[in-house]
């Protein structure tokens, strides 16, 4: 079986059109499952169908906890499925679908995989990520320009990200200590470590809607990304960087005021939140 895993957050018109583009390939068995990360969207429970089934979070999650709650559910009911975590704002290329479990046939060695991601005029959003450690530099590179099917690589994108359960002994999860951005790179990190396999693939490919979702509110927006840039910074490199760069997020911030406010007052507050929460872990 594969599972899809959407997390919906006044987003019903978008999910229809992500189902829309799963129902196309009638003879692929597969189940929808949503995260229903805003309660009070009534409308999303229209979308309930035999193959779309809609979880209740009770309150906005976030992006990772809310796929937490997805995961946890579907590996309860197969351990061995794959699984298909796709943003609401995203569905997939014609003739995916049917490409899924034979490339998973082919090559079961890889636990996380990232597929290509397009703009809605065909080009490339994402196509693979890179880490460099001493400089704390997060990366987002064409790695997909090769003949081979599949290309391993640092971290890939929770826009559309494939799980494959049989390689994990325990339910895979996200950190919850990410409400929104770079819990994706936090996932393949942690699970890098573990020695499972990380990849990106443009056999398999989706359409995205870049930040139709997170726009509407550039304030939050950018508060939430700050704060989960300085934690994986925190985690994943040294001392020295994440205070070099921790001084330039400031006076970037500072020099944006009187121009961009939204912006500048998201970066500060997602400062004062890392620094709040750093005190009490």
């Amino acid at each position: 079986m594969i599972y899809f895993l959407t997390v919906n957050y006044h987003s019903t018109e978008l999910v229809t059109k992500l189902i829309a583009s799963l129902a196309s390939n009638q003879d692929i068995p597969y189940q929808l499952l949503i995260i229903n990360n805003s309660p009070e969207d009534a409308s999303i429970h229209l979308l309930k169908s035999a193959s779309v089934s809609i979880l209740e979070a009770e309150s906005n999650l976030g992006f990772g906890n809310a796929c937490n709650l997805g995961l946890t559910w579907i590996y309860t009911h197969s351990t061995e499925a794959l699984v298909w975590i796709i943003n609401p704002d995203a569905y997939l290329s014609e003739n995916t679908l049917p490409k899924i479990t034979p490339f998973f046939t082919t090559y079961p060695q890889l636990s996380i995989l990232g597929t290509i991601i397009y703009t809605p005029n065909h080009e490339i959003w994402f196509a693979g990520g890179q880490f460099v450690a001493e400089t704390g530099e997060i990366q987002t590179k064409d790695l997909t320009d090769t003949n081979l099917d599949y290309i391993t690589c640092d971290w890939v994108s929770g826009c559309s990200l494939i799980i494959n359960l049989r390689n994990f002994n325990t339910c895979p999860q996200f950190d919850p200590a990410y409400f929104l951005y770079y819990e994706d790179f936090d996932f393949c990190r942690r699970y890098a470590a573990q020695g499972y396999l990380i990849a990106i693939t443009k056999q398999l490919a989706v359409i995205h809607q870049p930040s139709s979702i997170t726009n509407r509110n550039i304030y939050r927006k950018i508060k939430h990304s700050t704060y989960s840039y300085l934690l994986t910074l925190s985690k994943y490199t040294k001392q020295p960087v994440l205070f070099l760069r921790l001084t330039r997020l400031i006076i970037y911030a500072l020099a944006l005021l009187p121009f961009k406010p939204q912006v500048a007052f998201g970066k500060i507050t997602g400062v004062i939140t890392y620094f709040r929460r750093s005190l009490l872990f």
